[in-house]
């Protein structure tokens, strides 16, 4: 349930809804910081930072966007990582899409191969089932 002061009937009747009086430095009063956090290093905090680890630097020198591990700095933002992902990622797939097609040319140069070994099969197995044939009809002469 709303509280009552958000209550449709109440907006209605009331006049404009007074908003909370902001607080920390918009208030003109200190910043609001978490206990135990010195002033100089809630100020120089870099808030969008992120350490890369050692797969992500790798991902950072394959995809160009670093030449040696050296440059990498300490901390790079999250977007830098990102991009260098989905690059990475498009990369990976041109290469499955490269080695699938390495294997359809291997399957159908192997299937040539087969087909060719296959005919003479085909036509020494009419001389074997003659063979075949005869020896059963023998047997079956003998048996009775």
């Amino acid at each position: 349930m709303l509280p009552a002061r958000l209550r449709p009937g109440r907006l209605l009747a009331v006049g404009p809804l007074r908003l909370p009086a902001p607080r920390g430095a918009a208030a003109g009063g200190e910043p609001v910081r978490s206990p135990g956090t010195p002033r100089a290093e809630q100020a120089h905090k870099v808030v969008a930072s992120y350490k890369p680890s050692k797969f992500d630097k790798k991902i950072l020198l394959w995809t160009g966007r670093f030449k040696t591990e050296e440059e990498i700095p300490l901390r790079i933002p999250p977007e830098m990582l990102d991009r260098a992902r989905n690059k990475a990622r498009v990369k990976a797939c041109y290469i499955m899409i490269g080695l699938s097609v390495v294997a359809c040319f291997a399957v159908i140069a192997s299937a040539k191969k087969v087909s060719t070994t296959a005919g003479e099969l085909a036509r020494s197995s009419p001389k074997k089932h003659g063979i075949l044939l005869k020896v059963d009809t023998l047997e079956q002469a003998l048996d009775f």
